[in-house]
């Protein structure tokens, strides 16, 4: 018969379960909400850690940091081409709010650390917590252990102020953002007006609609009888496409069965009445079409054909990086060929006609397999979905990385060491990687789906071991720092996002809806990102989160560091 006693037993000798155990009630736990309240995956998993933690489990240190590497890895993967890409001309004005906002952030932590009388990991768990960056506590941790005297400073109490901070740091910033910030732009009317102003000046939405199944898609093909009279003497495939190019709709003819044989187009193929022809295009367009070239047909044969979906990586050296998407599908090697959808570090941004390509996105053409293969080579290079992923890239930048940032590149001021540490170094080399297989299709690649994986079971798992560490002290720990820390982060919280929406308005005058997309990428806050398209019922937000979010990931982890020397 099993008692409590050796359960725990078991558990202790086996410290990777209640690591596995810890995600799985986080992730559980994370996905319940109230109305627009929620704890998050991150805060579920620490807290189900501290729970957990109460039976003793000692955990070996470097599980703890071989996960947050591959978290940060990760990261700056992701984030990569952006973060070049902002260092550009045109996108130096998001870097520099990018950059003030999260000085600001810098600054009210540091603010209300000194109010408080926190110690170094009060300060980084208050930053990591206030500013929604969970990765700045393995910043912060390593910096902290480099100190002279880090043997004083109790580690328990950083994930305290990061629990109890986290809290009004995500779901604060979602509140002041979609609450205050459109008060604070002259009401929800304007921001909502300043967002169909933006939308009217980049042009139409292009895309396919993102989401749906694909018999449901934006994109169609149908096959229709050519009963229209213009068809009389015939017309050529190219002449068919021009005319529907002067009606403004974009439809190409795919198919066509001529005299019971079905033929392959060209453009100097003709179309006579009562030929049946397969057409493609947006989906309000080509059911039009059935009142312009004749009734639709049911033709299995005709219509039995494959169409793909390709993603492609823009390359600096194809033809579309700084195009707007209008001018891109107007190209000669796009004919037939679609925009599905655009990602931009990781985010949907709008497919608008007036809206530039960015080195490093990642678009889904759609069209038969020859058509999209053609526009592949000239846009960049396909990336379709693969199982493998680039190991080697992967460990060998991690390793450079962490030895260049953490080992080489350190200097001191008295007896306190200054560097970015081993997992900044991490940080920048997934940076630099990121962008770097932006530019060179050969460098091995991480698919989507291996990344995903990098950053949740990095970060999590990571998050878990700390609240298993820290659970046995973390009760003493809460009860050091008070329930004054909300408050704390509270302020710390809301300085930055109600002085950047301020600043964008006035010093960088964006545009409105544009200023709180920009202040969320800042602030890396996703789930704020939601709440203010869902708010001013625009996307248009999402176009000024992608670079000041690259931006602001890097700094906030760095800070990190930072607020650590500040307080020491």
């Amino acid at each position: 018969m099993f008692t409590g006693n050796d359960i725990v037993k078991f558990l202790q000798e086996n410290p990777a379960l209640p690591v596995f155990l810890t995600v799985a009630i986080g992730f559980w736990i994370g996905k319940f909400r109230y109305k627009n309240f929620s704890l998050g995956t991150v805060t579920s998993v620490l807290l189900a850690g501290v729970i957990v933690g109460q039976v003793k489990i000692d955990i070996p240190e470097p599980a703890k940091t071989l996960f947050f590497m591959l978290f940060l890895f990760a990261v700056g993967y992701t984030v990569g081409p952006q973060f070049f890409r902002g260092l550009k001309k045109d996108g130096l004005p998001q870097v520099g709010f990018a950059a003030v906002v999260c000085l600001l952030c810098l600054f009210s932590v540091w603010l209300s650390a000194k109010i408080m009388g926190y110690n170094p990991a009060q300060a980084a768990g208050l930053l990591a917590g206030s500013q929604t960056m969970s990765a700045a506590i393995g910043a912060a941790t390593d910096t902290i252990k480099e100190l002279p005297g880090h043997e004083n400073i109790d580690l328990s109490t950083m994930p305290v102020c990061y629990a109890v901070t986290y809290i009004f740091g995500t779901a604060g910033s979602a509140w002041i953002l979609s609450s205050i910030g459109p008060k604070l732009l002259g009401g929800v009317a304007k921001v909502k007006e300043a967002a169909r102003k933006l939308e009217a000046e980049l042009g139409q939405d292009l895309s396919i609609s993102p989401g749906f199944d694909p018999a449901a898609r934006a994109i169609v093909f149908r096959a229709f009888r050519a009963d229209n009279p213009w068809f009389e003497n015939g017309k050529t495939v190219k002449e068919f496409e021009t005319e529907m190019r002067t009606q403004g709709k974009r439809i190409f003819v795919e198919r066509l069965r001529q005299k019971g044989m079905i033929k392959e187009v060209s453009p100097r193929l003709k179309i006579y009445p009562g030929d049946e022809i397969v057409v493609s295009g947006r989906r309000q367009y080509v059911i039009e079409e059935e009142n312009w070239i004749g009734r639709e047909t049911e033709d299995q044969d005709l219509v039995n054909f494959t169409v793909e979906n390709l993603p492609v990586v823009v390359r600096s050296k194809g033809e579309a990086a700084g195009q707007t998407i209008r001018s891109v599908l107007s190209k000669p090697y796009m004919h037939g060929v679609s925009i599905r959808d655009i990602r931009r570090a990781g985010i949907n941004i709008p497919v608008l006609g007036e809206n530039k390509l960015d080195t490093g996105d990642r678009i889904t053409l759609v069209g038969l397999k020859q058509d999209v293969d053609r526009a592949a080579a000239h846009l960049g290079f396909a990336d379709p979905a693969t199982e493998k992923s680039g190991m080697t890239l992967l460990g060998l930048a991690i390793f450079l990385g962490g030895l260049l940032f953490g080992w080489i590149l350190v200097t001191r001021i008295k007896t306190i060491p200054i560097s970015l540490t081993v997992s900044g170094g991490v940080l920048l080399a997934g940076l630099v990687c990121g962008w770097l297989r932006s530019r060179r299709p050969t460098l091995g690649g991480i698919p989507d789906s291996a990344l995903w994986l990098l950053n949740n079971a990095g970060l999590n798992i990571f998050i878990a071991i700390v609240g298993i560490s820290t659970g046995p002290n973390f009760v003493k720990g809460f009860q050091e720092v008070g329930w004054s820390l909300f408050l704390a982060g509270a302020f710390a919280t809301a300085l930055p996002l109600i002085g950047g929406i301020l600043i964008g308005r006035y010093l960088f005058r964006f545009n409105s809806a544009l200023t709180l997309g920009c202040v969320a990428g800042s602030r890396t806050t996703t789930a704020a990102l939601g709440a203010v398209e869902e708010a001013i019922e625009s996307d248009v937000p999402a176009m000024g989160y992608t670079i000041t979010y690259a931006i602001g990931n890097t700094l906030l982890i760095i800070w990190g560091v930072v607020i650590v020397l500040l307080i020491a």
